[in-house]
């Protein structure tokens, strides 16, 4: 199972959309065993790679399109849980200046996989951007041969000067991409927009760009700069989602740390905590995740305080056992006034021992 998540997390790390598929065994009382796991690629259902029916695909290919968890029942005492896994989306920033380490920052913070490219090694480096997945310190029409964008992706430009912009902007136009911007004034980008146009470029690909770069809230420090451009990319990327999945359409949390730890061989039991499902007020939704450790140490979170600590403490009672159990978890009343809610909520969830 271990090596399972590893191929999960390289697979999602990759730009693929996953399924991963837990059949439970219940035993009694919601505890039981684990009897395998199996990780699907969008690839994988689209070809109906393994031998399932096609009722129990079509609900693997929901899962998939809502991103919402999925509990089937196959028969007396047995179900499969069906989590859907989308990568982050990545976000490349051309130039690490002082525009790009609070960017690197606020995307990261957000939910996008960052990779900073500059050709200075002062600028480019973990250092300067610990939250960023990836620095690169090349040439910047050398980096392409290592970046392999992909149709996912959101590129800003923010090098240090107008002919670095320009060298980036003819590459990247050469891809299709959910998003390019890049940073300039009026003037300067009018000019190179014709500039491109003369070359050949196609203007309704030169329209895709967003330049000048970011919402208009007449930022002007470097942070702000960046929080426009950060609006933008939300805006971008949320709207995408809708006009492709719809209102209903939940994106599924994907905790790299986590599934980082719950891959990794360890000496001491650990137990793999999911949330199956929530109502009403509370701190994290349907597919959060967590690890916690026999001695006491967790990554991650189902959304903290006493109700966490209640799961914690009921994991660790079983974590010499393999298996797992369903907890359900009430935060309302006394629960969620101690917490400090304005209204409680319930959820179901699901612990494995590894």
């Amino acid at each position: 199972m271990q090596n399972l998540y590893k191929a999960l997390l390289s697979k999602v790390n990759e730009g693929n959309s996953c399924v991963m598929l837990t059949y439970l065994d219940v035993h009694n009382d919601q505890k039981g065993s684990i009897e395998k796991k199996i990780l699907l690629t969008s690839e994988n259902i689209k070809n109906k790679s393994f031998p399932f029916c096609d009722d129990v695909y079509e609900i693997i290919s929901l899962s998939l399109e809502t991103g919402k968890l999925e509990m089937v029942n196959v028969e007396e005492n047995k179900a499969i849980l069906i989590e859907p896994f989308l990568p982050n989306p990545r976000l490349i920033v051309f130039g690490g200046g002082h525009i790009a380490k609070p960017l690197s920052e606020f995307a990261s913070r957000i939910g996008f996989s960052v990779t900073v490219v500059d050709d200075r090694p002062s600028f480019a480096n973990a250092d300067r951007f610990p939250e960023a997945e990836n620095v690169i310190c090349e040439n910047f029409e050398k980096s392409f041969s290592s970046i392999n964008l992909r149709q996912s992706d959101y590129v800003v430009i923010v090098t240090r000067g107008h002919r670095h912009d320009g060298v980036v902007l003819r590459e990247v136009l050469n891809y299709d991409l959910s998003y390019m911007g890049m940073i300039g004034s009026k003037r300067r980008v009018d000019a190179m927009m014709k500039e491109l146009l003369r070359e050949g470029f196609a203007k309704d690909k030169l329209d895709l760009v967003h330049s000048p770069i970011g919402l208009d809230i007449a930022a002007i420090t470097p942070d702000e700069i960046a929080i426009s451009i950060v609006s933008q990319l939300i805006s971008c990327k949320n709207k995408g989602i809708l006009r492709k999945f719809g209102k209903n359409f939940v994106l599924p949390e994907f905790d790299g740390e986590v599934m980082e730890k719950i891959s990794e061989k360890s000496s001491i039991p650990k137990a793999l905590i999911t949330i199956l499902s929530s109502k009403g007020s509370v701190p994290r939704k349907a597919g959060a995740k967590m690890v916690a450790y026999f001695d006491g140490r967790t990554i991650g979170s189902i959304g903290g305080g006493c109700s966490e600590a209640g799961v914690l403490a009921k994991a660790r009672e079983i974590m010499m056992d393999r298996g797992f159990f369903i907890e359900h978890v009430d935060m309302t009343g006394d629960v969620a006034e101690s917490e400090g809610m304005v209204c409680g909520g319930v959820m179901e969830v699901l612990v494995e021992v590894f």
